[in-house]
């Protein structure tokens, strides 16, 4: 860790945008320094330390129990995604924006550059949908945030580093505090038990409700918040196969365009609306189960 507290193995700007990409300097991006003076950077430290001081291998079990069923509500996408419109990521430095905005800026980015990508399109707008959670009971710290295993030693590169985790009971456990914990080696990615939070609840909503979107899009959607892997450079000795490799290099196609285009201008959301609902409508259609 850094003076300022920032895990020096952070790799997000190893995601670096070409310099028009974001309106403010790349370095700003994921500052997870600290400062409980500063109300933002108190908030986010706190989510962190809470997450990482409960999310357990039992806690992980309990949470895929409850969420898995999906029954939870029925909603279409469009509405589950509406809304977003009230919520704000406790986790996130770099955005104080309800998530629904970040969702279409997110979308239109890729669209600008990805123009006959439909799927990727809607993949932008829908990754963070299951933040839902958030309305159904859960705190945040177990929805939002960077994403780890479970089961096997806490990587370096996971922002706040080892201290975070010093109230986590896996963190003494002997069967889960060695580099391969409860895994084999070169087990890869998909075998990794995920600490609960978005990604893994939409990418099985995704799958149970039978979604359309390529394979490439669901890697996206569920690996996106796995920094200490894609960016931090960490559990390549648990997730190094050629496949590892293809879905990595996946979600790295995707995270510049989740982290770089976050921003003060908001995109005329009603305005985009048609376009999206056809990709709905296209991909996920219909009422669906969460």
């Amino acid at each position: 860790m850094s003076e300022k507290g920032i895990s020096l193995l952070d790799g997000s700007q190893l995601l670096r945008p070409e310099p028009a990409f974001a309106d403010k300097p790349v370095a700003a991006f994921r500052d997870y320094s600290v400062d409980d003076l500063d109300p933002v950077k108190k908030r986010v430290k706190d989510t962190y330390y809470a997450m990482h001081g409960n999310v357990t291998v039992e806690f992980v079990k309990q949470k895929r129990a409850k969420w898995l069923q999906f029954n939870h509500f029925k909603s279409t996408i469009k509405d589950a995604l509406i809304r977003l419109n009230s919520l704000v990521d406790e986790s996130d430095p770099d955005s104080e924006l309800p998530n629904i905005v970040h969702a279409f800026q997110t979308a239109e980015r890729i669209r600008l550059d990805h123009p006959d990508d439909d799927w990727f399109h809607l993949t932008g707008l829908i990754h963070d949908l299951g933040k839902v959670m958030a309305f159904y009971g859960e705190p945040q710290w177990c929805v939002v945030g960077d994403t780890f295993p479970v089961g096997c030693r806490w990587a370096d590169s996971i922002v706040y580093g080892h201290d975070s985790f010093k109230d986590n009971r896996d963190t003494y456990n002997p069967k889960y505090n060695t580099p391969c914990g409860i895994y084999t080696p070169g087990c890869g990615v998909e075998a990794l038990t995920m600490s609960w939070g978005h990604d893994e609840y939409l990418y099985r909503l995704l799958k149970h409700n039978r979604a359309t979107i390529p394979e490439e899009g669901l890697f996206m959607i569920r690996y996106h918040s796995f920094y200490p892997w894609h960016a931090g450079g960490d559990y390549a000795h648990l997730a190094g196969t050629p496949r590892d490799e293809h879905i990595k290099q996946q979600v790295l196609k995707f995270n510049k365009y989740d982290l770089y285009s976050k921003s003060a201008a908001v995109p005329d959301i009603e305005a985009l609306w048609p376009y999206y609902e056809s990709l709905i409508d296209k991909y996920i259609p219909g009422v669906i189960e969460f």
